[in-house]
């Protein structure tokens, strides 16, 4: 967690120890969900909090304009996410394979510190 965002940590470097106390360490990362770069700096000596981040596959049902309709093999339903806008492109992507109406959609929702969003699609054939 950077910054109270659940973040993927892209590198981790570390200063020497200055006179006035400890190492240093300097964290790159991104946000899981926004993809936005965040940097932070903290004591070597001192912990940090972690994220408990949960991937799950849903199949589409239905799509109405940018809210998803979703169902788990279990035959649970979701309706409370919308077309993902992270990356730009994924949102259209999948609009334009449910549109195709041969095949079905299956996404994955990652879901971390009460927010979820669609990360990922894929077709299977029907």
């Amino acid at each position: 967690m950077i910054k109270g965002k659940p973040c993927k940590v892209l590198s981790i470097s570390v200063s020497k120890t200055g006179k006035h106390g400890h190492a240093k360490c300097n964290f790159l990362a991104v946000d899981i969900f926004t993809g936005k770069k965040y940097e932070d700096m903290v004591p070597s000596t001192h912990g940090t909090t972690v994220p408990i981040v949960k991937r799950s596959d849903w199949e589409i049902i239905d799509i109405d304009g940018e809210e998803v309709t979703l169902m788990d093999d279990g035959g649970n339903q979701k309706t409370d996410l919308n077309l993902p806008t992270y990356p730009e492109t994924m949102g259209k992507e999948i609009e334009e394979g449910w549109d195709g109406g041969e095949n079905q959609i299956i996404v994955t929702v990652q879901a971390a510190v009460g927010q979820e969003q669609i990360i990922a699609w894929k077709k299977e054939s029907a």
